[in-house]
Parts: C-alpha cells; sequence; structure tokens
C-alpha cells in the first residue's frame, strides 16, 4: 500500500482577511508617522518664528526712543509695518504695531487729571506666521520701550476709534486704516481694535479733516469716512479732526455680511423671468443730495431667482426699475429688516403696472408683526373694493360675453347657461333671470350658470365665497341666489362635481353660508355654478360679482394690494377682530405703499 503525503495551506479567504488586517495596521502605522513628522514640523516653525520675532523686537529695543515707530506712521519711526524674513530657507510674514501707551499712573489725556502729555511709552508688537506653510495661528511677541528722560508737554492730540456690531456691541480685531494726506510724508496707520472694540491712537498730530479712516473685518460690512466731492458734497461722516491735547472720538459700525435668495412670482406663485427692481439701503453716505450706501439694480433670472451676495445689516426698500410690474406684496414685507449675517429669503409678488395703485401693510402695533385676514376696504373716486390681506381672490364682474368658454381667459364670458337667464344681454354686467313677458313684466321662475375654470397656478387652500349683492329683494324669495363649487387638479375632469358648504351635492353657498370645505382644497383649478330663482315672477335676483378667496404659499402677510385706482383721495378703512379699527385718508398718484398699526383691545 502507498502512502498518501498530506498538505496544508491558506484558503482565499483566510488570505483576503490577513491581508486587510495587514493594511489596516500599516495604513495607522503610517498616519502616525505622519502625525509626528507633522508635530515635529509644526514645532520647528513656531521655534523658527520665535527667533525671529525675538531678534526683531531686540532691534526695536535697541533703537533711540524717537526713531521707534511705523514708517509714516504714528508715532513715526523706522521699523515697516509688513515685510517678509527668510530663516532656514523659509519665508514668513511679519507685522509690526507700535503704539502711544497713556498710562493712567500720570493721568489721561481728556481725563482727570488730565495728561497733556499721554504718551508714556512705547508698547511694539510684532506678529509672524509662514507663508505657504497652511499655518492656522499666528506667533506674536511684544515688547515696551520707554523713554531715558521725563515727558514734556505735547502739542499733539489722540484720536480714539471705536468699532461695534449690530446689536452695540465691541467688535475685536477689526482692521482700522488710517491715512493723514496733509503730512509730508502721508501719516498711515494700519492696526487692529482690542477686546472692548476700541483703537487709541495717542499723540497723534494735529489736522483739521484730516484723518481718513476705514474699519473692516474679514467677512464683516466696512465702515469709512468721505471727503466731500462734487456728486457727495454733504457727506454724513467726514474725515476726522484731531485737536491739540484733547481726545477726539468716532465710532464705526460692521458686522457680518449676508445674503437675499430674491424670487419674483406671480400672484399664482408662478415664477416671472427677467425682472428689473432696485434695492437701497437706509443708511446714507450724504445728504442734500441724498447718497445711500447700498443702492443696487439687478434683474431676476430666467427663472425668476437672483441671489445678492455681501448685503450688510441695514433697512432696505424695494421697487420695479421697469413699468411693467407693480409690486402686489412681498414676503417678507418691505422694508426688510436685514440681520448681520442671514441668508433671507424674499419673494416678490407682482401684478401687471397699472398707473395708480396702493399697498396697504397692517401690522400688530405692539409686536410689530403682520397681520393677515385683517379688512381693508378702500372707497373714493367711485372705487369702494374690500380686501383681506394675506388672502389672495379670483372674481368675475362680467358676464356679457357668450356661452362657450372652457378656461378663465375673457373676463366677460363662461361656459354655459341653462337658457332661462339674462347672460349674453345682462346690463351693466348684472346676471338676473330672462324674461317671460314684457307687459306685463314678468320673469322665468328659474334658472342656472356654469363658469369657465379658473386656474390658481398651483394648488391651493379656498377660504370663502364672496357674493355681491349681499342681500336680493324680499319678493324673490329666502336663497334666491345661491352656488355650488367644484374643484380639481385637472384642467379637463371627467366631470365637474359641484358641491356646498358641507361637501355634498344637497347644499349650497349663499352670501351668509359662505366658507368653502376644506375637501376642495389643495387643488389647482375651480368653476362655479350660480342658481336663480324667484317666488314672484314680477321680481328677479341679481348677480353682480362673485370672488373665490384662497391663500398660497406666496401670499405677502399682512398686505392687500388695489390697482387700477384712479389719481385721487381715497378712505383706507381697516379692521381686524380685536383690534380696535383704524380709518385715515390717502391721495393716491403713482404707485403707493402705506402701513397700518392696529392695537389690540
Amino acid at each position: 500500500m502507498f502512502g498518501k503525503k498530506l498538505t496544508s495551506g491558506f484558503t482565499l479567504v483566510e488570505a483576503v482577511v490577513a491581508a486587510a488586517i495587514f493594511l489596516l495596521f500599516a495604513v495607522g502605522v503610517y498616519g502616525g508617522l505622519t502625525m509626528v513628522f507633522k508635530i515635529v514640523y509644526q514645532s520647528r516653525i513656531k521655534i523658527l518664528e520665535t527667533a525671529i520675532l525675538s531678534q526683531e523686537l531686540e532691534i526695536a529695543r535697541n533703537l533711540p526712543y524717537d526713531q521707534v515707530g511705523i514708517i509714516n506712521g504714528s508715532p513715526i519711526g523706522l521699523l515697516p509695518h509688513t515685510k517678509v524674513v527668510t530663516l532656514n530657507n523659509v519665508n514668513f510674514s511679519l507685522v509690526t504695531t507700535v503704539r502711544n501707551i497713556d498710562d493712567p499712573f500720570d493721568g489721561t489725556i481728556g481725563g482727570s487729571p488730565n495728561d497733556t502729555s499721554p504718551a508714556d511709552y512705547k508698547l511694539v508688537e510684532m506678529s509672524a506666521i509662514c507663508i505657504g506653510c497652511n499655518q492656522q495661528k499666528l506667533i506674536k511677541l511684544s515688547t515696551i520701550v520707554s523713554p531715558r528722560q521725563l515727558e514734556g508737554a505735547s502739542t499733539n492730540g489722540a484720536l480714539f476709534i471705536q468699532v461695534f456690531d449690530q446689536e452695540g456691541l465691541p467688535v475685536s480685531g477689526a482692521d482700522v486704516h488710517v491715512v493723514n494726506t496733509d503730512l509730508n510724508p502721508n501719516l498711515i496707520i494700519d492696526d487692529t481694535t482690542d477686546s472692548s472694540g476700541y483703537l487709541r491712537i495717542v499723540d497723534t498730530p494735529t489736522g483739521t479733516l484730516a484723518y481718513n479712516i476705514t474699519v473692516s473685518k474679514s467677512g464683516y460690512s466696512s465702515d469709512y469716512t468721505i471727503v466731500a466731492s462734487e456728486s457727495n458734497p454733504s457727506p454724513v461722516k467726514p474725515p476726522s479732526n484731531v485737536v491739540a491735547q484733547n481726545v477726539t472720538d468716532i465710532a464705526f459700525s460692521i458686522d457680518e455680511l449676508g445674503s437675499i435668495n430674491f424670487h419674483s412670482v406671480s400672484t399664482m406663485c408662478a415664477a416671472i423671468p427677467n425682472v428689473g427692481f432696485n434695492i437701497k439701503g437706509a443708511k446714507m453716505l450724504g445728504v442734500d443730495p441724498d447718497v445711500y450706501k447700498y443702492d443696487q439694480n439687478f434683474t431676476t433670472d430666467e427663472s425668476g431667482d437672483k441671489t445678492l451676495s455681501n448685503i450688510e445689516f441695514d433697512n432696505y426698500h424695494l421697487t420695479p426699475t421697469a413699468l411693467t410690474y407693480d409690486i402686489a406684496g412681498t414676503i417678507p414685507a418691505f422694508p426688510l429688516n436685514f440681520i448681520a449675517g442671514a441668508s433671507q429669503e424674499v419673494t416678490a409678488v407682482l401684478k401687471p403696472h397699472t398707473a395708480n395703485s396702493l399697498l396697504v401693510k397692517v401690522f400688530d402695533a405692539g409686536t410689530g408683526l403682520p397681520l393677515s385676514d385683517a379688512t381693508v376696504h378702500v372707497t373714493g373716486s367711485s372705487y369702494d373694493t374690500t380686501i383681506l390681506t394675506g388672502v389672495g381672490y379670483l372674481r368675475q364682474t362680467d358676464w356679457t360675453g357668450t356661452t362657450g368658454q372652457v378656461m378663465y381667459i375673457d373676463e366677460s364670458r363662461y361656459f354655459a347657461n341653462s337658457g332661462t337667464i339674462n347672460g349674453s344681454g345682462a346690463t351693466a354686467g348684472n346676471v338676473k333671470l330672462k324674461k317671460a313677458s314684457i307687459s306685463p313684466l314678468t320673469y322665468i321662475s328659474s334658472g342656472n350658470l356654469e363658469s369657465s375654470t379658473f386656474d390658481f397656478g398651483s394648488a391651493v387652500t379656498f377660504r370663502n365665497l364672496v357674493i355681491d349683492p349681499l342681500t336680493q329683494v324680499a319678493q324673490t324669495g329666502a336663497d334666491s341666489l345661491k352656488f355650488q363649487l367644484a374643484t380639481s387638479n385637472s384642467s379637463t375632469p371627467v366631470s365637474w362635481n359641484f358641491v356646498g358648504p358641507d361637501g355634498t351635492a344637497s347644499t349650497y353657498f349663499t352670501a351668509s353660508n359662505n366658507v368653502v370645505p376644506a375637501s376642495l382644497s389643495d387643488n389647482r383649478y375651480l368653476r362655479y355654478k350660480a342658481y336663480l330663482s324667484t317666488n314672484n315672477n314680477r321680481y328677479t335676483p341679481i348677480l353682480s360679482e362673485i370672488a373665490v378667496t384662497y391663500t398660497v404659499t406666496c401670499a405677502p402677510p399682512g398686505q392687500a394690494f388695489f390697482s387700477g385706482l384712479a389719481a385721487a383721495s381715497y378712505t383706507v378703512d381697516v379692521s381686524r377682530s380685536g383690534y380696535a379699527a383704524s380709518s385715515g385718508s390717502i391721495s393716491v398718484s403713482g404707485n403707493l405703499d402705506t402701513f397700518v398699526n392696529l392695537s389690540p383691545l
């Protein structure tokens, strides 16, 4: 019998697992070594930076006291504000700042006691950072340099610059650039504010409207003084003075920049492309004439959108730049109080332009928040219209056209009638029952009318059916004018199922029972059906106007827009449940907006 030689080895799975374990181990070792080398390298860079700063500070300490300062700066001296130093083939960026220090030991300038020689000693501060080393934090060292002899009385003054944000809190680390071109050579100071938001420049040469100041910070807005010019003869913040042995205080306000994501849409929330607007802030650079800090024109793109970047905190106003559309409301309401650092969504709801219009904005007098569902009644110059704020509406006031119109395009036409109503021959746009005889005058007992299809542009929430007139002559009987509604998300449904306020075909909407049930909402298309009847054939009910109110995502809160007005004076009555009513008059000429503040009861 021959013997068998048994052998053993690794399966493919075992080999793959072993390789994976080895790879994980190798990667861990490599990552650890990389981290060690990185730490060693960063430590080496910091050692080099410390050595450079120590050497540069020693040079400053050995200069004559009156030469310890910045070239063309204050205090003036021989030290450059910035320079590049190379050590061990590595380049470093150095920034040097020298400040006169007013020590409170002998009083302070403008204080009690008043120190007429406030430059007691100098603080020399230097920072270094490696160029191209991806270093996140610079190294900073400082030293104090004192005069050898007693100080003498100074004929200079002091310039104290304060920087704060939108909330009035100090902004530390803000970059301050000061230039005095009246001196030869020009005095230039580049420094930063301290933790209290101040930069105190002591022992500064005097000058009248001589110091031009710009304050900025990465990611922040900027604030600055402005020299008078032909285009801005009266700047709000002219260059600063410095008076001998006095402190000049000047304040600036900066904060984080943000953006506005702008959208132009119709009342049905459909995008309207290529619309031009002007957006203007309230901050002013000059007066008489008014010069605004932010005053820009922009145009929305093919999708009706536009992003405005680098927007600083301010109150902004919005107007169209062409007579194509009127602003029927905005979300949120303008003027826009833009908060520092925000990314604000803004939607402008547009309607075709008319020569005269009025946008009424209703707010809670206590909270300043917009109030929807406020009733705004505008009357005057043969005009009488009531609109609820924050609520859209579609209406029909004329039926003098012919039948057969499927979609509501021609405002005088409709879809069908029973043949017993006076539609095509209606006078003044009113719908009545058809005459049965002329002498004596009698009317057919009943009839109905079916509207064309109303397109709301998107699915909406229906609110109310508004009927005019509110009452009929008593002889026609109760509910002689009534309606049913049908909605759909298709413009051509298999059938229009007309229902009343309880959502069934057995009930009807009337002037006093007009709330649209929730079952009809979340649909895009709507039709109505009007039913006219009379108990006395010598009288007929009358339909003058019907409107359907609704809300959509783009409904401007607390705003009601009235277009097609005449240039005349109007009375504006505003009321809302739980608030004291308001009434006033306004002269409309052009496209105006007005604010109404309602006080809670």
